[in-house]
């Protein structure tokens, strides 16, 4: 690509139909916002529904022709992701787009309500499955892409396919996000695979924000994070890292832009990834790696119980 791309270069969208996970804030919201106001159909895929509601109105404050909508998802519970899938099934019989994008950051230890890490399992398995529940519609479409939004933290994975759930392993927050997004890399990698095997019209790519200003941390009220948002924050905002709005950039253009292919991944071009705007990224090795992805569908498929493309 040439030049410093933005989202008003962006092809217009008009009769696409896109779901964004996680667009009530953020780097979701940004992407939803961008996409309505280059004439897509949006589906806002949002856990709280008072949140998604809050989010629906700065919506339609930026953009006010926005065809935009609300369903709820619960990307930490299957049921909630199949509830979703059948009730979108139900109204629409194509899907364009479908985004990636929700996640959560640092939490401590815990599970899901089907026993998932909780960053495993709402990063990965929800996603995993809603791609899946999804892909009917999305294989029909003409042109549909897919894209999964990863981290720079993927470098510090080292996922473990044989203790997924940290019986073994030390668990440290950090590392269990670093670890879903690896998975998130991964999957984009098998996934293209199989794409390209069945000969489908359908593109699987990633894209990261770098280091983006939003709210996935969570917060303590500790002198730490008083000290973080009164010094560390302001200057990180001024020379390191991008707004939400640009932080969605690279997940825009991998979604809309022509000659993205399978398994690109794209990030911001400025030092280390951090901010800038859409460039190719690189990824680590263990985050490409044929066999792993693999192995880490096959497990997906069997512990979600959604199994697709083979």
């Amino acid at each position: 690509m040439s030049g410093k791309w933005t989202a008003a270069q962006m092809p217009p969208q008009n009769g696409r139909i896109a779901v964004v996970t996680g667009a009530n804030s953020g780097l979701g919201l940004e992407t939803a916002i961008a996409l309505a106001g280059a004439g897509a159909k949006v589906v806002m895929a949002c856990r709280n529904p008072d949140k998604a509601a809050a989010a629906l109105v700065k919506v339609h404050a930026r953009v006010a022709q926005a065809d935009v909508s609300l369903m709820t998802l619960d990307l930490s519970s299957l049921a909630s992701v199949r509830a979703f899938a059948d009730e979108f099934a139900q109204r629409h019989a194509r899907l364009d787009l479908l985004i990636n994008n929700a996640g959560i950051l640092g939490v401590p230890l815990g599970h899901t309500v089907d026993g998932f890490e909780n960053h495993l399992g709402t990063n990965h398995f929800g996603h995993f499955a809603l791609t899946g529940l999804l892909i009917g519609r999305i294989v029909a479409t003409p042109g549909a892409r897919i894209i999964t939004v990863g981290s720079l933290g993927h470098w510090r994975g080292q996922l473990n396919l044989d203790d997924l759930n940290y019986e073994r392993t030390p668990y440290v927050p950090f590392m269990g996000y670093a670890n879903s997004k690896q998975a998130n890399l991964l999957f984009v990698t098998e996934l293209s695979r199989r794409l390209a095997a069945k000969g489908a019209d359908v593109i699987a790519a990633a894209a990261h924000p770098g280091g983006a200003d939003t709210t996935i941390k969570p917060r303590t009220d500790t002198f730490k994070q008083r000290f973080e948002d009164a010094v560390i924050a302001p200057l990180a905002r001024k020379y390191l890292i991008n707004t939400a709005a640009a932080g969605a950039l690279p997940t825009l253009y991998a979604a809309t832009m022509p000659g993205v292919q399978h398994n690109d991944y794209y990030g911001p071009d400025g030092f280390a990834g951090l901010r800038g705007h859409p460039a190719k990224a690189r990824r680590r090795g263990n985050a490409v790696d044929p066999e792993l992805a693999r192995r880490l569908w096959e497990k997906s498929a069997a512990l979600t119980g959604v199994s697709y493309l083979d």
